[in-house]
């Protein structure tokens, strides 16, 4: 199998202080951080998913501003390939698949935010396009939801997204049973 990394809207409005904080997004990131230099260490190819919102009634992740910058903890690095992408769904409208087709890549681990917007949408795309899917529970999270009067929190919508993703659509496993199945001898950063 031929695999990529696929970092997934790890942006600054998503963390304190931005414009839309999601629950545990810096746990999230600590978690994603692991994989991605676990995943450069192997020499995975790479790649960095960034909404910039084109909604005229976006309230974040809106052009020329801080909250679309990736994290510090997780910047791209040199040879590492940047997406720009307007909706949730990484492969709409964007050179992804593309990009994939022509690096013979026919499997994704997937870390990113948010669960229940890009994680879901993206990973039901790829499934469609033919891909295999790994989604890092650990190193993705949600945000709060309401429905008919009713609150979900932000952990039952992030348990609920995967539950449905999992089995068809991908395998969802911790970062420690992805460090320990791909062999990665990263075990934290620090």
């Amino acid at each position: 199998m031929n695999t990529a990394l696929l970092m997934l809207e790890f942006q600054n409005d998503y963390f304190p202080n931005g414009r839309i904080p999601l629950d545990k997004s810096l746990e999230a990131c600590a978690k994603a951080e692991v994989i991605l230099h676990a995943c450069r260490e192997k020499k995975l190819l790479i790649i960095h998913a960034q909404h910039i919102s084109t909604h005229p009634d976006a309230t974040y992740f809106l052009p020329c501003t801080k909250g679309t910058d990736f994290y510090s903890s997780v910047q791209p690095v040199k040879n590492e390939t940047i997406i720009k992408k307007h909706y949730p769904n990484s492969f709409k409208d964007t050179i992804l698949l593309n990009h994939l087709i022509k690096n013979q890549i026919n499997h994704l681990v997937i870390c990113g935010m948010m669960t229940q917007a890009a994680i879901d949408a993206t990973v039901r795309a790829a499934y469609d396009l033919g891909f295999s899917c790994t989604v890092i529970q650990d190193a993705c999270t949600a945000r709060q939801l309401e429905f008919n009067h009713t609150v979900i929190t932000a952990q039952n919508v992030h348990y609920a997204f995967l539950a449905a993703l999992q089995p068809t659509y991908a395998t969802v496993i911790s970062s420690e049973d992805f460090l320990q199945r791909s062999g990665a001898r990263i075990a934290a950063v620090a």
